[in-house]
Parts: structure tokens; C-alpha cells; sequence
């Protein structure tokens, strides 16, 4: 599989090349969670459906958590490959997946345990508690295969092959739907049946990915020399795996907080901000991915020392971003009761209206958003962990205030400008902790006299 360097050459076309394969693993993963959905409603009913949905913000937690360890190990590999230092990019794979298997031990056994609470928590119907304690138990239960799979794919990533982890998914997604058929509508397992086959089917993902890495990719293989005790390096794979696993996770607990406080509202404006979710979550993909890419970029040059290339390429991610945000407005803004109608099939006026106007304000709002996703993981990449962490504590602060001051007031206008407000702030103190770093203003005089001699 071919690659694009990050490291030299031009900058927006090894952007897009990395970003790209990012945005279909995004696409492939949200269809695969529909496709998930409609077996269990379509040969479960309704109250399976439930019990499935009943879990999903702790499925996101648990995801969001192995999502951001494997990350955060992946960004300081970046560094050891930017500086083309072998044996500590060997080195940091082998500390990486002996944390990885320690974290995957504990996380399992306190979340297995702790799963009955958190389901009561969460006000779990009664009448379908037992199925879904059953499902998320599975989905914990195997919780080191999410792990594992999430770091192999983000160490691909970390030497700039965003295309193998890509292939992977969509292997996955066609096992996790022909396993589901099979689990649900001949053995007749229920819901832990699509936990069963969404597991099986990211295990032989897995497996495959490993079995390239090992193939293709010998420089991910550790030898016996990188089994080695190095308490700075343990030190940073810690601390950069733990910042990004609990920024993933604080963001979706503010999500969880947020949306308790909108099903106060009543099913007609949960109906709303369901569809307009959809729509936006569909415009955040390809925002998402060219932050991703921006924190692969920022940490294989900064193993480099290429300053003048990260901020170079920091401000061609977020045009690129700037594009974005600008032609989905261009077409969202005057069709958004109709993307709500095609989504929802709803011919509710209160639905149309509230769901509409959402997307009216939050798209061109995006411009923020990706200026806010970019920093965030440039900052990730440069290896600061604490600031962007605060960043996401931001976050949860803005929805705990929305959602305990604002919306009991003011309604779902109050949520509508809840993100995009939040976003501001975020954006601001990102902006301000990125530009006073020392090397990125150094880096930024030396741009800007490189174009005044250039004039």
C-alpha cells in the first residue's frame, strides 16, 4: 500500500492522502453501527432496539476510552518515527502493549463490575435492564480486543498508513453484519448476539491487522532489546494515552449530559435534535479526519523538529476545515427543514422547525469546530497533554451549566446555541495555549519574514 510522506513534500497533498482513509473508516463505522441497529429493530423489535440504545453511552465511553489510549501511544511513536529513531519507536510499541494489556485487565474487571450501577444510573428501564446488562457486560467483558485493535491501527497510523486500519474496518463491518444475521435470526442469541458477533468480528480484525503489521510492516515489530525498563518513556505513554482516553471520555460525558437534559423536553424535540444530530454528525466526519491526520502530521515533524512545516501545515488543515464548514452551510442552510424531513420523515411543523433552525446555526458554526478539533490535536501531537484535556473539562462545564441553568429556561433554543457558544470558548483558550508555545512562535517569525522576502 502506497504512502504519502507526512514529513517532506507537499503539505495539503499528504494531508488529504492520510485524511481521506480517516473519513471512510468514519463512514464505514457509522453504517456499520446503523446496519447494527436496523437487524436488532427490524428481527428483535422494539424492545431490544431499546436495550441496545439504553447502553450506548456507556458502549462510547468504553470506545472513546480505548479510541484515545490507542492515540495517545500512537502519537508518541509519531515522534520516534519523525526523528527516525528505531529502536524508540521499538521501544515505545513494546511498552504500549504491555500497558495496553495491564489497562485492558483493569478497565475490564472495574467496568464489568461497576456495570449494574452505571445501567441504574442512567434510570434503565426495568423492563429491559437484564438484556441490556447483558449486552454492554459482553462488550466489557472483551474490552482488551477494542484496546488492542485500536493501538495496532493507531500505530499504523503513526508511520502515516492510514489506508491498511481502513481495510481492516471494512472487513470487520462485513463479518460484524454477516455474524449478526447469523447470531440473531438462526441461533436467536438477542442482543448479546450482536454484541457476540460485533466482538468476534473486531477480534479477526485484529488478528489481520496483526498479521500485516508482521508481515508488511517489520518496523513496528519490537525485538528483545525493546523490553526494556524506561521510566520517561513509561512516563509519557501514560500520561499521553491517559490525557487523550479521558478527553475522549469527558466528551462523551457531556454528550450524556446534554442529551438527559433535552429528554426533559419531550419527544417531539428529542425527535428534532435526533435527526439534526444525524446531519451534523455526517458534517463532522471529514472535520474529524482532517484534525486526525493534523495530529499524525504535527507529531512525526515535531520528532523531526520541523516547526516551520507544523505551523505551515496547521494553517492549510484548518482552511481545509474553513472549506469544509463553508460548502456544507452552502448547502444545509437553505435546504434544513427538508435534510430534517428526509431524515426524520416527520411532517411535524415543531419538529421541522427546531431541527432546522439547529442546523441553521450550528453548520457554519463548524468553521469554529474545526479550528477547535485541529488545535486540539496539533496540541495532542506536540505532546502537550494537560491542555487539551482542559479544553474538554471546558466542555462538560458548558453542558452541565446549558443543561442545569439555561435549557430548564429558555427551551431548545438554550441547546441549539449551547455547542456552538462552548465551541468559542474552547477555541479561544486553544488558540491562545497554542500561539504562546516558544517553538511555535518561533517557527511562526520565521514564516512570516520567509513572506515578506518572498514579496
Amino acid at each position: 500500500m502506497k504512502q504519502q510522506s507526512l514529513l517532506n513534500g507537499n503539505i495539503l497533498k499528504g494531508l488529504l492522502w492520510f485524511a481521506i482513509p480517516l473519513f471512510f473508516s468514519n463512514l464505514f463505522q457509522t453504517l456499520y453501527n446503523m446496519v447494527d441497529t436496523i437487524l436488532i429493530g427490524h428481527f428483535l423489535g422494539d424492545s431490544s432496539l431499546a436495550a441496545m440504545g439504553a447502553t450506548t453511552a456507556i458502549f462510547d465511553l468504553v470506545v472513546g476510552f480505548a479510541t484515545g489510549i490507542g492515540a495517545g501511544f500512537g502519537i508518541v511513536a509519531g515522534h520516534y518515527y519523525g526523528a527516525s529513531d528505531t529502536p524508540g519507536l521499538k521501544k515505545s510499541i513494546a511498552s504500549s502493549f504491555l500497558l495496553s494489556a495491564l489497562l485492558s485487565v483493569c478497565l475490564t474487571i472495574l467496568a464489568y463490575t461497576l456495570m449494574p450501577f452505571l445501567l441504574n444510573l442512567l434510570n434503565t428501564p426495568p423492563e429491559i435492564f437484564q438484556e441490556s446488562l447483558r449486552y454492554i457486560q459482553i462488550i466489557v467483558l472483551f474490552m482488551s480486543i477494542t484496546v488492542f485493535y485500536n493501538l495496532s491501527a493507531g500505530m499504523l497510523r503513526a508511520i502515516g498508513d492510514s489506508l491498511a486500519p481502513l481495510c481492516f474496518l471494512l472487513i470487520s463491518c462485513l463479518i460484524n453484519v454477516g455474524l449478526d444475521l447469523y447470531f440473531i435470526t438462526k441461533l436467536h442469541l438477542g442482543v448479546a448476539g450482536a454484541a457476540y458477533a460485533t466482538m468476534i468480528a473486531q477480534f479477526l480484525s485484529t488478528l489481520i491487522c496483526f498479521i500485516y503489521i508482521f508481515k508488511k510492516k517489520k518496523l513496528l515489530i519490537p525485538n528483545r532489546q525493546s523490553f526494556t525498563y524506561d521510566p520517561s518513556l513509561l512516563k509519557d505513554l501514560i500520561g499521553q494515552g491517559l490525557s487523550m482516553g479521558f478527553m475522549m471520555s469527558i466528551v462523551s460525558l457531556g454528550t450524556v449530559i446534554l442529551q438527559a437534559a433535552i429528554n426533559s423536553l419531550g419527544t417531539t424535540l428529542i425527535a428534532a435534535h435526533t435527526a439534526a444530530r444525524k446531519c451534523a454528525s455526517i458534517i463532522m466526519m471529514p472535520i474529524a479526519s482532517i484534525s486526525a491526520a493534523s495530529s499524525t502530521f504535527v507529531a512525526q515533524n515535531k520528532g523531526a523538529n520541523q516547526y516551520k512545516r507544523i505551523v505551515e501545515g496547521i494553517h492549510i488543515s484548518c482552511r481545509i476545515g474553513a472549506v469544509i464548514a463553508i460548502v456544507c452551510s452552502i448547502f444545509v442552510i437553505p435546504l434544513n427543514q427538508s435534510i430534517i424531513y428526509w431524515i426524520s420523515g416527520s411532517t411535524n411543523p415543531v419538529v421541522l422547525s427546531n431541527g432546522g433552525m439547529y442546523l441553521m446555526i450550528n453548520t457554519p458554526f463548524c468553521i469554529v469546530l474545526s479550528v477547535l478539533l485541529i488545535l486540539r490535536n496539533a496540541l495532542q501531537g506536540l505532546g502537550k497533554k494537560i491542555v487539551p484535556l482542559v479544553s474538554s473539562i471546558i466542555e462538560l462545564i458548558g453542558k452541565f451549566l446549558f443543561s442545569s441553568l439555561l435549557i430548564p429556561v429558555f427551551g431548545y433554543t438554550a441547546v441549539i446555541w449551547s455547542e456552538p457558544l462552548i465551541w468559542v470558548c474552547m477555541t479561544i483558550q486553544l488558540w491562545f495555549a497554542y500561539t504562546r508555545l516558544p517553538s511555535i512562535q518561533e517557527a511562526r517569525n520565521h514564516t512570516s519574514s520567509d513572506l515578506a522576502l518572498d514579496r
